[in-house]
This record gives C-alpha cells, sequence and structure tokens, in this order.
C-alpha cells in the first residue's frame, strides 16, 4: 500500500483529485478524514497543507506527494522528484509599485522585499550580490508595498491579474513552477511496484492530454498527399471503403495544430472527418 500526500484545499487539489480519477483511481470524497484508503488500487491519500508535503514525504510519513515546484525547492527537504505533472503551472516573480522606475536588478539593494519564499528569494539575490531586508509574511504578500509594508514583493503569479489590482508590475522572474510527484527515498521494492502501476497509468493520462483521435473518408488519388499532412504516431491507419476509389484513415492530432491541419485536409478532398477526444494513450 501507497501512501500519498495532497494538498487538502487550494488551487492543486483539484486537478490532483482530477489525474487521479483519470487514472482509474477511486477516492471516496470525505472532508473530514485525514487519511482516505482507494476503493480498487493499493493506495492511500493523506491530506495535508501543501508546505507540510515535503518533510512528510521525506520522513516517510507519507511516500509519495504531489506538491508545487516552488514549495519543494523552498522547503529543501530530502526527498526525489519522479514526475513532473504539467498542471497547476504559475511563476514565481519579483514585483514592484507600477509607478517606480525599474533599472534592473541593483533596484533591490537594500529594499525591504515581502515574500512567503524567503528561502528561494535568498538564495536568488545571493546568486546576483543583491543585499535585501526580506521580510517573512503568510497571507496576502501583494498588499505590502500599498501599506508601507515593503519596497516590493516576491510571490507566485498566474495570470498577473493580482498584481495589477494591487498596482505591481512583474519585473523578474525568478523560477517556474508546476505540480511535482515527489518520492521518498527508501521505498520497498513492494511499494517501487506499486509506483510503477501508478506512473504507468499517469503516462497514459497525460500522453492523451491536448489529443484528438480523427477519422476522414479520403479519395485514393490524394491519399499519399493527405499522409504528408498527418502528424500521426507513427503513421496513419488506411482501410478502404465499400465504395471503390475511397479509403477510411484515422490518427491522432495534436489540439494546438489541429484547426491548421483539418484546414489542409478539406482542401485535400478529406470528407466525413470525424473528432473523437482521447482519454488514455499507450505508447
Amino acid at each position: 500500500m501507497l501512501r500519498i500526500a495532497v494538498q487538502s484545499k487550494g488551487r492543486l487539489f483539484e486537478d490532483t483529485m482530477c489525474l487521479l480519477s483519470e487514472a482509474g483511481i477511486k477516492i471516496p470524497s470525505s472532508k473530514r478524514t485525514l487519511l482516505v484508503e482507494s476503493q480498487n488500487f493499493p493506495l492511500e491519500v493523506l491530506y495535508l497543507r501543501d508546505d507540510d508535503i515535503p518533510q512528510s514525504v521525506a520522513t516517510g510519513v507519507a511516500d509519495l506527494g504531489i506538491v508545487g515546484q516552488n514549495e519543494f525547492e523552498e522547503r529543501q527537504e530530502d526527498a526525489e522528484i519522479v514526475r513532473p505533472l504539467g498542471f497547476s503551472k504559475c511563476r514565481l516573480s519579483l514585483a514592484i509599485p507600477k509607478a517606480v522606475n525599474y533599472p534592473g536588478l541593483t533596484w533591490f539593494e537594500g529594499k525591504k522585499i515581502a515574500t512567503s519564499y524567503p528561502g528561494i528569494l535568498r538564495r536568488f539575490l545571493e546568486e546576483h550580490g543583491v543585499h535585501a531586508d526580506i521580510h517573512v509574511i503568510t497571507g496576502s504578500v501583494e498588499i505590502s508595498p500599498g501599506i508601507g509594508l515593503a519596497d516590493a514583493i516576491f510571490d507566485i503569479v498566474s495570470s498577473g491579474s493580482t498584481l495589477v489590482s494591487n498596482n505591481l508590475r512583474e519585473v523578474e522572474v525568478v523560477m517556474k513552477s508546476e505540480a511535482m510527484l515527489i518520492g521518498n527515498k527508501q521505498l520497498t521494492a513492494e511499494k517501487r511496484a506499486v509506483l510503477d502501476e501508478l506512473l504507468f497509468r499517469i503516462e497514459a493520462v497525460k500522453n492523451a492530454e491536448d489529443k484528438k483521435y480523427v477519422l476522414m473518408n479520403v479519395p485514393t488519388e490524394s491519399l499519399d498527399a493527405i499522409i504528408k499532412v498527418l502528424p500521426g504516431m507513427k503513421s496513419p491507419t488506411v482501410m478502404p471503403l465499400a465504395t471503390p476509389g475511397w479509403n477510411s484513415v484515422h490518427t491522432v492530432i495534436d489540439e494546438k495544430s489541429f484547426w491548421q491541419i483539418i484546414s489542409q485536409l478539406k482542401d485535400l478532398g478529406a470528407e466525413g472527418i470525424l473528432v473523437i477526444p482521447v482519454e488514455k494513450m499507450i505508447l
């Protein structure tokens, strides 16, 4: 049985639960229970604060954890990164009042910077030879300059709307972050086997992200030209139809290039194009 620590609430919680569900792992919903066992997989979920997850994994309280890279880097706990997960993306940035002229990192020399991530900030400033007063805050860091508590902030930025509403602007991106699956370094062989199965399922889910399964009818005379357009996994599947001179072509297309490719296919004579979402993809 593997124990995985996940955020009990907040921006990572929903994405984590969605990933486990798509991986076919059923977790009973319970907001009052700290530890919940899966109904169909040797996994139990431990709900914690996100800043407690790295330590719980490093000390063996949990075998695995899903946590933001920012928290993992801040805590510097002795655990291993098993796999980046690609969701809950954000960045950690330095921001200053909009009206202030910014000549570069030297501006921060001697300034007071409010943050919830003093470790990451301190290492960054030391690397660039900047000496600043780091003021640790938990909570609404972005209001600090407005009430005179700090000259600047170092905080998580997603869309940037919070900065705008507090008359701040982003001037330096220190690191980019996303959700990470981290693991204890001392897992037994039995737990490693369960982890391998979990990773197999996660890979199948992640491989299918932003993919569309496309079926179309193609005239034989246009088949070679259409195949050249299609970015299939290896090559598209081609099957003759009952109607002479026509074929059914099946392939997988990445969503970001979907409309451009579909337009080309139509111009080349493809008809009856059917598009189906891909739930899992095992390579």
